[in-house]
């Protein structure tokens, strides 16, 4: 870690009893709607959960690497706790500290979720950013995404061993598929919960730009990075618009600039500062889901927001054609339904 702990937390705001609804994007509501809707994914999620060993994770992760505590990674450990009194979590989370180079972060396990954090992350940033990285992962258990990632994980793993049978590895790669999409957006999610921990954007932002590659952020110029995010959403050829999708889809992460730009954008917005100020619904009111529509309706809404304020010539001909569709059903429905024209 590249710096002692100097900032004092006694002026943060904590968010008691805060739900995950008050952070998640709305399209990852929906998309996980979507994914329930997947034919067999119920028979999947009881298969994975019936063979998966979590108590085997967590006695490898004691086994093979450094458990945070008082007497290990104490500065990690006050992160860890701040983070978690911070969203109210039920309980704190363990962290482990494992040995690789690279820059990665996870929150697993389904029943007792732990965060594994690699020396690489811990090595190269602040502490600041480590606690925008930890709160990232603890919006995960909160929201309780660490059992779908988790069984996407598993999924992967038997793609190969079931690819012999077509059928099996067709169904198969139509769940990670939507898993994928699903935890993309996820992602999104959990990078504002770690600014709810951090409440510091620039923090954030300087994570963020060493996850793209800036070893050092102090050699990277800020604006020029979030241009890089708006050249990429600009692109005037279809052909680089069809090049995107192929990119991402197999990517379980958004990609690193255009996630930072999302992250700010929501940093500077309305929603953010009132969370700040305490208007944020609490987890006592949450009501389980019994109209998944109402998840689809907002993830719905989030990509019609972004389509219309997107220069993508792939976007523009999808929000197009959206537009023009629901403009039809609704004069269609208005004629032959009920007549409200709702």
């Amino acid at each position: 870690m590249t710096e002692d702990i100097e900032v004092s937390r006694h002026h943060a705001v904590r968010f008691p009893g805060i739900s995950p609804r008050a952070y998640e994007h709305p399209v990852d509501r929906g998309a996980l709607a979507t994914l329930r809707a997947v034919p067999g994914f119920a028979q999947v999620v009881k298969t994975i959960s019936g063979f998966y060993n979590e108590r085997g994770e967590r006695l490898m992760a004691l086994a093979s690497s450094i458990r945070v505590g008082p007497k290990q990674y104490p500065e990690l450990d006050r992160l860890r706790h701040e983070c978690a009194e911070t969203l109210d979590l039920p309980s704190v989370p363990n962290v482990f500290v494992y040995q690789d180079p690279r820059i990665q972060a996870e929150a697993v396990g389904m029943d007792e979720p732990f965060i594994r954090v690699s020396t690489g992350l811990v090595d190269l940033m602040s502490h600041e950013s480590l606690r925008f990285v930890l709160g990232h992962e603890m919006g995960h258990v909160l929201s309780g995404h660490s059992v779908y990632r988790t069984m996407m994980v598993r999924l992967i793993s038997l793609q190969l061993a079931m690819s012999w049978t077509p059928v099996s590895a067709l169904g198969i790669r139509a769940i990670i598929a939507a898993l994928r999409e699903w935890f993309r957006k996820a992602e999104l999610s959990c990078d504002r919960a770690g600014l709810l921990c951090g409440q510091d954007p620039t923090a954030a932002l300087r994570a963020q730009i060493q996850v793209a590659g800036g070893i050092d952020p102090a050699r990277i110029d800020i604006p020029s990075f979030l241009q890089q995010a708006a050249e990429y959403e600009s692109v005037e050829d279809i052909r680089d618009s069809f090049l995107k999708l192929k990119f991402v889809e197999t990517e379980s992460h958004p990609f690193a600039v255009v996630r930072a730009a999302q992250l700010q954008k929501w940093a500077a917005s309305a929603e953010y500062r009132g969370i700040l100020a305490g208007d944020y619904p609490r987890r006592d009111d949450d009501t389980p889901t019994s109209d998944w529509k109402d998840d689809l309706k907002s993830a719905a809404k989030s990509y019609k927001d972004s389509w219309s304020s997107s220069a993508d010539p792939l976007t523009k001909v999808f929000s197009d054609v959206g537009e023009t569709v629901s403009s039809t059903a609704g004069k269609v429905w208005s004629k032959f339904g009920n007549g409200s024209g709702d």
